[in-house]
């Protein structure tokens, strides 16, 4: 359909299938702040901000990306590094040359060719993050930088190009709301995050100017913007326009032009108020506990931080097994997972995210019929006879039930599944049928000797009954 610009028409904007059937997307947080490279050790943040408050998370931000703001707050650990590191007349935008020095090494290419033998369906690059600098030669320059405040070659578009090529979808992150290049003042607060968006119409003409050039030259799959939009700016007439240049583009929930209420002493986070409109919302560093029927993705980095972060070591990464029941629970839950990493400056992606992305790449090789393409059933969770969490989907008439631990003794028992005759059980990686016996508490299935691995997958055809 033609969208027209208001709100009433964008929402007639149906979520594609192939949103839906995809799953697993890769997020890259990439720019300036990948040459130091640097943050405090510590933990996830919502940890930190239970624990200590956001005025001491801020001051210890775990986000590498979020460098700069952390050298403004004061006498930080990123200071005190930076200024041992690089000299007290350093400034941020002197890392601008070393990062286009930096990624005159890098190949599409090998991101595109990881990304497609991991199982990924899509890519979420960030082309302008909130300190401002633009990772394509954008026609429309920052007035408060000298010269062009951009990637000398165009990030966007060669990533764009390769993973296209390898069969997956681009999609673009753009902060919308923050830009340091426009607002110097450093966030200290939770209040200060929404307060510092700028709302000047300078940079509501930077940004639309911004999101119109990139829809128009890469054409991406998903407009995923962060952290609000100016108040001013009108919304539907963008999502109107993206529609109708893209038909199977989504976009994100963060685009919420007005402030949140903060109540006094606030410990934990408090979202803005939801975007008018949207096509999938986006927990961070967080899942649902229920299925949700709105379509969701949830994002976070396979460690604590988004951008490269080299104090992060093996025990601040999710391990593998982590990262493989993580996944299968979000999708449980009609979720997809937009997995971070987070390259040094030259593009190369560290040894230790590697190894955990094919990790999940080998897992999702032997059940990814698990996994893609598939439906949340009548529940997302149960619980075998023998304590094993279980977590299930659906596709073609097949039951899934995914066991998040290593059944003992040969045998699991579903609890609260009644299959009919004829039921065919299979173990995903073995194709041949498993013996199962009904009982009135559920199907106990005998199983062969099991090869280590995260989790386990049954195939159920036809899908049995859920008991009550």
């Amino acid at each position: 359909m033609k969208y027209e610009a208001t709100l009433d028409s964008v929402k007639q904007h149906p979520v594609p299938e192939w949103f839906h059937d995809a799953k697993l997307g890769i997020f890259i947080h990439w720019g300036l702040y990948s040459v130091p490279g640097w943050a405090p050790e510590g933990a996830d943040i919502d940890k930190q901000v239970a624990e200590k408050g956001w005025e001491a998370m801020f001051a210890n931000n775990p986000y590498a990306e979020w460098y700069l703001n952390t050298l403004r707050v004061g006498d930080t650990q990123t200071r005190r590094h930076h200024i041992a590191t690089y000299g007290e007349n350093f400034s941020y935008d002197d890392f601008a040359p070393i990062f286009n020095k930096a990624v005159e090494k890098w190949n599409p290419d090998e991101w595109a060719e990881l990304f497609q033998k991991v199982g990924a369906r899509y890519v979420v690059l960030t082309t302008k993050h909130h300190d401002g600098f633009l990772l394509w030669p954008s026609d429309h320059t920052s007035p408060n930088k000298p010269g062009k405040f951009a990637s000398t070659r165009d990030l966007v578009g060669e990533l764009a190009d390769s993973i296209r090529k390898h069969n997956m979808r681009m999609g673009l992150y753009y902060s919308g709301g923050l830009d340091w290049s426009f607002e110097a003042k450093p966030i200290l607060t939770l209040t200060d995050v929404h307060d510092t968006i700028v709302q000047s119409p300078d940079f509501v003409e930077y940004s639309h100017g911004h999101f119109h050039e990139l829809i128009d030259r890469y054409a991406p799959s998903i407009l995923w913007n962060d952290i609000g939009y100016p108040a001013e700016a009108n919304v539907p007439e963008l999502f109107a326009y993206y529609y109708n240049t893209v038909p199977e583009g989504v976009v994100d929930d963060r685009w919420s032009q007005e402030p949140p209420v903060i109540p006094d002493g606030a410990a934990e986070f408090i979202p803005p108020p939801p975007s008018q409109h949207s096509d999938f919302t986006t927990p961070e560093y967080a899942a649902y506990k229920e299925i949700v029927d709105k379509k969701w993705e949830a994002t976070r980095g396979i460690g604590h931080s988004f951008g490269y972060n080299q104090n992060e070591g093996p025990n601040d990464y999710l391990s593998v097994e982590e990262l493989v029941r993580s996944f299968v629970d979000i999708v449980s839950k009609n979720g997809n997972l937009l997995l971070d990493v987070g390259p040094m400056a030259d593009g190369t992606i560290p040894e230790l995210q590697r190894e955990r992305l094919l990790g999940l790449g080998a897992w999702l090789e032997v059940n990814g019929e698990a996994i893609f393409s598939t439906q949340p059933w009548l529940t997302a969770e149960g619980t075998s006879g023998e304590g094993i969490p279980i977590r299930f989907t659906q596709k073609d008439g097949a039951l899934y039930a995914i066991l998040l631990d290593t059944p003992k003794d040969g045998k699991i028992t579903l609890e609260k599944l009644r299959a009919v005759d004829g039921t065919r059980i299979s173990l995903c990686g073995n194709p041949s049928a498993l013996s199962w016996r009904q009982a009135n508490s559920g199907l106990t299935v005998s199983l062969p000797a099991l090869k280590d691995s995260p989790a386990y997958v049954l195939e159920i055809t036809p899908a049995p009954q859920l008991l009550k």
